[in-house]
């Protein structure tokens, strides 16, 4: 039994696990199939407040480890399969063990959209990024490529060109899903070239990173090739909330809903980071939710006792 389960590792999880273990609630953490989220995809993080030279992803996410571990915090590697919420205490189930745990902080994140290409996940950092906020700023002066045909491509592709000398917005379709306002906006930057319709058959590099991309034109099969040095993905992300579809209640996306703070549909039950922001996706807002549902469930203990 367990007065804070804390479902995922990311900059959410670990603040959370920082807050409730110093409020003395023991909390444990269940990794999850991603340990550590989203920011060990990335290398150098330097919008994270205080570190005026930067902190690498993996660096800042381990610290937040060890801090929660100086605190009392439990980790436990495993991966969720299923979760019953119908009565308290909750059942959480991770492999071959079940836990039951008086409250529960669900911070299991989103994860981004790929390509699928089998080139793109070993060069994340590298050149290949799904964060433009995060990492635009790594590319200043040179070309860049932005994959997507939605609201956020064209919203990624126009906050690039602070940086970018000259981007590239690729959709495999000539039509777009975003609306004619992001389009007509994107169309208006002197910087963007849109090339459509265009396939991304490979992403060339070299022991430096990212130094190219392949492209295809699905309706005459000519191939391509431009010269990058950033590729940005920007085809979406996917809340992890399998195991709490028709448990918690969603958004039309998946995300799980914020009720008041950091509250679910099913009290007790507390939600942090990506799994319910599809909008800012910062380490920092997601440390800040962390945050707020460590304090509420810590509120709930007191209340419910």
């Amino acid at each position: 039994m367990h007065d804070v389960v804390i479902i995922g590792s990311g900059c959410a999880g670990l603040t959370a696990a920082i807050y409730a273990a110093r409020a003395n609630l023991k909390p444990l953490v269940i990794d999850g199939h991603e340990p550590g989220g989203q920011l060990t995809l990335t290398t150098m993080v330097e919008n994270f407040p205080g570190f005026p030279d930067g902190i690498l992803g993996h660096e800042l996410i381990e610290n937040m480890r060890k801090q929660a571990q100086r605190f009392g915090a439990e980790f436990n590697a495993g991966v969720v399969t299923d979760v019953d919420l119908s009565n308290r205490p909750f059942k959480v189930t991770a492999g071959n063990d079940v836990y039951e745990a008086k409250t529960l902080i669900v911070a299991a994140g989103a994860s981004a959209r790929l390509l699928g290409l089998p080139e793109e996940r070993p060069l994340l950092g590298s050149g290949v990024s799904t964060c433009a906020t995060c990492d635009g700023f790594f590319f200043r002066g040179k070309a860049i490529a932005v994959v997507g045909g939605g609201d956020s491509a064209m919203e990624e592709a126009n906050f690039l060109t602070r940086y970018a000398s000259k981007l590239y917005l690729i959709h495999r379709r000539s039509e777009f899903r975003a609306s004619k306002i992001m389009i007509d906006r994107a169309r208006a930057n002197q910087k963007i070239e849109f090339v459509t319709p265009a396939v991304v058959e490979k992403i060339l590099s070299d022991e430096k990173g990212v130094n190219g991309i392949r492209l295809r034109n699905p309706d005459s099969n000519e191939i391509r090739e431009i010269e990058v040095h950033g590729v940005f993905v920007a085809i979406g992300h996917d809340p992890n909330t399998s195991v709490f579809r028709g448990k918690i209640e969603t958004d039309a996306n998946g995300y799980l809903l914020a009720i008041n703070g950091s509250k679910t549909s099913i009290p007790g039950v507390f939600v942090a980071g990506d799994v319910q922001d599809h909008r800012y996706r910062q380490a920092i807002t997601a440390a800040g939710s962390g945050c707020m549902a460590s304090i509420d469930a810590e509120k709930f203990l007191e209340e419910h006792k």
